[in-house]
């Protein structure tokens, strides 16, 4: 069985397998009746820090409740957990495809002279010093380039921002 993941808030959960995911759902399900209520949804959100509003509950709930019977049964919990980790997989295909546009010679590692290339092919007006500042700015290992771990957390952030 894969291992499906969501991420809510930069926090990462893994789900091995359907034992976890079971008490996960029992948390959430707290009167034991098999089935999330959006006041149970609520009440959770409220507990873990969220201050999460009418209006964004509503957008779960209809989200996550497939049936539409307004609840949210342990199948649609599943199924929920295992559309975030097919996204994330996307997102992440999405992040390598990009990555590897950048890496010119393939060797896992994006130069200022790569990306002064790349940058030019697309219309840029820049010099090949100041793709060394750009590199610089993201290189948190100070190596003078930026791998896949520093493009991803400059392109997670980037795409945070504002959001």
């Amino acid at each position: 069985m894969s291992t499906p993941q969501t991420t809510t808030n930069n926090q990462s959960l893994t789900f091995t397998n359907s034992d976890e995911i079971q008490k996960v759902f029992n948390r959430f399900d707290t009167n034991n009746d098999g089935k999330i209520s959006s006041s149970e949804l609520i009440n959770v959100m409220k507990a873990i820090g969220s201050d999460t509003s009418d209006e964004q509950l509503n957008q779960m709930m209809k989200t996550i409740d497939a049936d539409c019977d307004g609840y949210i049964n342990f199948n649609e919990f599943v199924g929920f957990f295992k559309q975030n980790a097919a996204d994330e997989d996307e997102q992440m295909k999405e992040l390598h495809e990009a990555f590897q546009m950048y890496d010119l010679n393939k060797n896992g590692l994006i130069s200022a002279t790569e990306l002064h290339q790349i940058l030019s092919r697309l219309g840029e007006n820049c010099t090949v010093e100041d793709c060394v500042k750009m590199i610089q700015s993201v290189d948190s290992d100070g190596d003078g380039f930026v791998d896949f771990d520093e493009f991803k957390k400059m392109m997670t952030k980037n795409s945070g921002e504002g959001a």
